[in-house]
């Protein structure tokens, strides 16, 4: 909620950034409270009395005071990880609140996540689906299970995020799926719970989610009546957010397509949204430190951010609006927007038509809310910064930045 003053410049829901900056440095990130709030309500009014759970996605954002936010909202939890497990337990999630995702889950993991009881294990592959069924059958326990079906749906997103075609690692051929839940019935050590669809992120067209839903919803319905006693299925995340003005999706047309597609099964629709629950909610301060003019060539503005703390740029080319937090007077001119870090994909843009610019001031860079800190990185040395929350007019550290000393301290 960025709303702009002529003196102070920039502000989130009324606090003005340039008082955060002053009080914690930059870089640092600044997130909206009542953003993340209203994303979320939106899409459980949505499902309306629809049975159904939200799943945030902890690969999003996993500071703390933001989980925790979103489990006091209602919201259940997606783990991609055993670290993205404890962090959803540490924020009070209960564990038969989790979902625990990904493709490359050792025995440990499953051991752990088997003896939590968490609310499902998406599993990835038949190898995956026999090593939990010995560790379930060895301990007199049964794991609950949803099996992630690849249904080869081109999300129509980048390629790098892209994880429903079958060239992507994830998940097992659609047509596969219906064989190993009628053998997963006969394990002594499986529960079969549900089928798990997710074929990627940032999609900013609803026709492959919709299709994924379908196919999603079409083997949930056979399975069931071929007798498989699932609970629910989970049609996993994906929607995007809009970066720059190109069109999206509304949150409640996605979920409106999903129980669209479900039909009349009484099945839990589950959905593990992140990006486009906090993506817009955050924002990166940074204060420039340098304009250099190339006579007769570009104008670079250095900041004191860089890939380190905000990776999506460099990882995958990705599009952030950036604006100075105070508007000098000026007529735009094009500018490569980049970092302090020894590399030379450390940029944020290319030919960014910019209003004039000087050492000190400072700019944010939108939309970072999901998929930015997360991503931050200490590689030459630089400590991870500090994020803040603004919540009804105040802001809170949420994380204060590290120091040197804590970055080295597991060295000897």
């Amino acid at each position: 909620m960025v709303s702009a003053h002529q003196e102070q410049g920039l502000r989130v829901d009324g606090v003005a950034v340039a008082d955060v900056a002053r009080a914690l440095g930059t870089p640092c990130y600044v997130y909206s409270a009542a953003s993340i709030r209203d994303a979320y309500r939106e899409l459980d009014t949505a499902f309306g009395a629809r049975r159904h759970a939200i799943h945030y996605a902890l690969k999003a954002n996993s500071t703390l005071a933001i989980v925790r936010l979103l489990k006091g909202l209602g919201a259940h939890a997606d783990a991609n990880s055993m670290g993205e497990v404890d962090v959803a337990l540490r924020c009070g999630f209960a564990p038969h609140e989790i979902v625990f995702t990904g493709v490359g889950k050792s025995v440990a993991e499953l051991e752990r996540a088997l003896m939590l009881g968490v609310h499902a294990i998406n599993v990835e592959s038949p190898g995956e689906l026999d090593r939990l069924d010995q560790l379930a059958a060895a301990r007199g326990v049964k794991a609950r299970v949803a099996l992630r079906v690849n249904p080869d749906i081109d999300a129509e997103s980048h390629p790098h995020i892209s994880t429903g075609l079958r060239d992507n690692k994830f998940g097992v051929p659609i047509a596969l799926a219906s064989g190993l839940f009628l053998d997963m019935t006969r394990r002594p050590g499986l529960t079969p719970v549900g089928v798990h669809v997710h074929i990627g992120s940032q999609i900013t067209t609803l026709a492959p989610l919709a299709k994924a839903a379908e196919a999603a919803s079409v083997l949930a319905r056979d399975l069931c009546a071929a007798g498989v006693p699932l609970e629910q299925v989970d049609f996993g995340g994906g929607l995007g957010i809009a970066y720059d003005d190109t069109p999206v999706p509304e949150r409640t047309a996605w979920v409106r397509t999903l129980v669209e597609a479900a039909g009349a099964t009484d099945l839990t629709l589950a959905i593990e949204p992140g990006r486009s629950i906090v993506g817009a909610a955050g924002l990166l301060l940074s204060t420039v430190v340098d304009v250099k003019h190339v006579p007769g060539g570009r104008r670079f503005v250095v900041l004191d951010a860089g890939m380190t703390e905000l990776m999506r740029p460099a990882l995958y080319g990705a599009f952030h609006r950036i604006e100075p937090v105070v508007v000098r007077p000026g007529a735009p001119e094009p500018a490569d927007v980049v970092g302090p870090i020894c590399e030379s994909t450390d940029r944020f843009a290319r030919d960014r038509a910019l209003p004039p610019l000087a050492v000190g001031d400072l700019v944010v860079v939108r939309d970072v809310g999901a998929y930015g800190a997360v991503l931050g990185s200490t590689y030459l040395r630089r400590p991870l910064p500090p994020e803040a929350l603004v919540d009804d007019g105040t802001w809170t550290t949420i994380r204060r930045r590290q120091t040197l000393d804590e970055l080295l301290q597991l060295e000897v």
